[in-house]
C-alpha cells in the first residue's frame, strides 16, 4: 500500500476519492435512461427482453413461485440457516429499537402532532451479478417489516438461470413470497412504473451495480429511495497500540468487494505504519479474491501518517467513511469527536465483518462521503409523517391576525381571505 506523509499528496488521494464517489458517467447514463423509458412504454416486453439481453435469460414469467423458492431454499448448507436464523433474530431485535409512534399535545382546545404511517408498498433489489449475498435480503427486508410494510416485492437477478440456495433460504426465512428474477436497471424501472406483472412500488431499496445506482437515481420522484450505494469503504484510525495483523486483515476485508473498494489507515505511528503495510501483503497472497483486491489497494488504498489522533479524526470526518473502525487505547474517547461516519466499530474485538452480518445494526450504509448527511438504512427508511392539526373556534382567533399580517406581506389574497371569512362566522 502506498504510504503518505505529505499534505499535498494527502490532498492529492483524496482528489482521487472524490472521483471516484462521484458516480457521474453520462455514457451510462444514456443508456439507462433509454431503458427506462423502454420499460415506461412497455412493460413485461421490455423487462424481458432486456432479460435476455443481459442475463442471457429467456423468461416464460417474471416471477419465482413460493414452491421454486422453497425448492431451491431446500439445497442450503444447514449449518448456514441456522446462522442466518440467528442472525435475523439480531437484525430484528435492534430494528425494533428504531421504531417510532404517533404523537401529539394540546394547547388550550388546539391538538397539534404527527402520525406514523408505514410505507404501503416498497421494492427491494437484490444484487445477482458478480456475488449473492442472503445477508442484504435480511437487512433490507427485516426493517420494512418492522415498520409494517404490508407489501414487498423482490427482484433477484438470475444470470444464465443461476438461483442462489442462500438468497432464497432468506427468502422463505422472511416468508417473502412477491419475487421476481429480474435484475438491473429494468428491474428498477419496473418496479418505480409498474408493469403488467409488477405492481408500481413507493420506494426502492438496495445495493447494486453502476446501472442499477443510476437508474435509482432516475426514477426517483417517481418513487423514493433509500440512498445511491457506491464501492465499499473502511478508514481505520490507529495507534501503536494496534495489532498490524487485525489491521491488515480488515483493511483486506474491504479490499475483496471490488477492484472500486477503498481501504485507508490513518496513524500517527510509524512503525505501524511499515508492519501494516508488510502485513497486508502477507495476507494478500492468500486471498481467493486477490486480483481483485489487490487493484483495490493499489488505486483506493493508502497508510497515511499524522501527526497525532486528533488529526486523524479531522481527516476521517473530512472523508465521512462508509465503516470507521477506531483501534487505539481508549477507542471510547474519541467517540465524542467523530460526526461522520455510516457505522463505528470501536476497539480490535469490533471487525466490520460483525457489522456486515450477524451484529444487528444495519449494513447498509452511506458511502462516497455521503456519511455527512445521511445514515444507514432503518426502519425509518419504510414509514412516513404526516403533520396533525385540530383548531377549535378559539383557538383560530388567537392565530388569525398573525396569519393575515404574514399572507398580505407575501402577496397571497385567498390566504387572507380564507382567514376573514371565518371570522365573519
Amino acid at each position: 500500500m502506498r504510504i503518505i506523509r505529505k499534505d499535498k499528496d494527502i490532498i492529492a488521494f483524496l482528489k482521487i476519492l472524490k472521483e471516484r464517489a462521484s458516480g457521474i458517467n453520462y455514457e451510462i447514463e444514456q443508456r439507462v435512461k433509454a431503458i427506462l423509458d423502454d420499460v415506461r412504454s412497455n412493460g413485461d416486453k421490455a423487462v424481458l427482453k432486456y432479460t435476455r439481453m443481459f442475463d442471457s435469460l429467456k423468461l416464460s414469467s417474471l416471477r419465482i413461485n413460493p414452491d421454486a423458492i422453497s425448492e431451491y431454499a431446500g439445497k442450503a448448507d444447514t449449518e448456514v440457516i441456522k446462522a442466518l436464523k440467528r442472525t435475523a433474530a439480531r437484525i430484528r431485535s435492534f430494528h425494533k429499537m428504531q421504531t417510532e409512534e404517533s404523537w401529539s399535545f394540546t394547547e388550550g382546545n388546539t391538538i397539534l402532532g404527527q402520525l406514523i404511517r408505514p410505507l404501503e408498498r416498497v421494492g427491494v433489489y437484490i444484487p445477482g451479478g458478480k456475488a449473492s449475498y442472503p445477508s442484504t435480503v435480511l437487512m433490507n427486508i427485516i426493517p420494512a417489516q418492522v415498520a409494517g410494510v404490508k407489501e414487498i416485492a423482490l427482484c433477484v437477478p438470475t444470470p444464465k438461470g443461476k438461483i442462489n440456495p442462500y438468497v432464497m433460504a432468506a427468502i422463505k426465512m422472511l416468508g417473502v413470497t412477491e419475487v421476481y428474477r429480474i435484475g438491473g436497471s429494468q428491474a428498477i424501472g419496473a418496479m418505480a412504473f409498474g408493469t403488467q406483472t409488477i405492481k408500481k412500488v413507493d420506494k426502492i431499496v438496495g445495493p447494486g451495480n453502476i446501472y442499477v445506482a443510476t437508474a435509482k437515481k432516475m426514477v426517483f420522484g417517481e418513487v423514493d429511495i433509500d440512498l445511491i450505494a457506491g464501492p465499499s469503504e473502511i478508514l481505520i484510525i490507529a495507534d501503536d497500540t494496534a495489532n498490524p495483523a487485525v489491521v491488515a486483515a480488515d483493511l483486506l476485508s474491504q479490499a475483496e468487494h471490488d477492484e472500486f473498494a477503498s481501504s485507508i489507515l490513518l496513524t500517527n505511528s510509524e512503525g505501524l505504519a511499515e508492519a501494516v503495510n508488510k502485513e497486508v501483503e502477507i495476507q494478500l497472497g492468500n486471498l481467493k479474491r486477490k486480483l481483485i483486491a489487490r487493484k483495490s489497494i493499489d488505486n483506493y488504498g493508502a497508510i497515511i501518517l499524522k501527526r497525532d489522533i486528533k488529526d486523524a479524526v479531522v481527516l476521517s470526518n473530512l472523508i465521512a467513511p462508509e465503516h470507521l473502525e477506531v483501534m487505539t487505547k481508549k477507542p471510547e474517547n474519541l467517540l465524542p469527536v467523530i460526526n461522520n461516519a455510516g457505522a463505528i466499530f470501536l476497539g480490535e474485538w469490533t471487525p466490520e465483518a460483525l457489522g456486515d452480518y450477524s451484529a444487528g445494526p444495519n449494513h447498509t450504509l452511506p458511502t462516497g462521503g455521503t456519511a455527512r448527511f445521511s445514515s444507514p438504512l432503518g426502519v425509518y427508511d419504510f414509514v412516513k409523517r404526516s403533520s396533525l392539526l385540530n383548531f377549535t373556534k378559539d383557538g383560530f382567533k388567537k392565530l388569525a391576525k398573525t396569519v393575515k399580517t404574514i399572507a398580505e406581506a407575501e402577496g397571497l389574497e385567498a390566504h387572507k381571505n380564507s382567514i376573514l371569512i371565518r371570522e365573519g362566522l
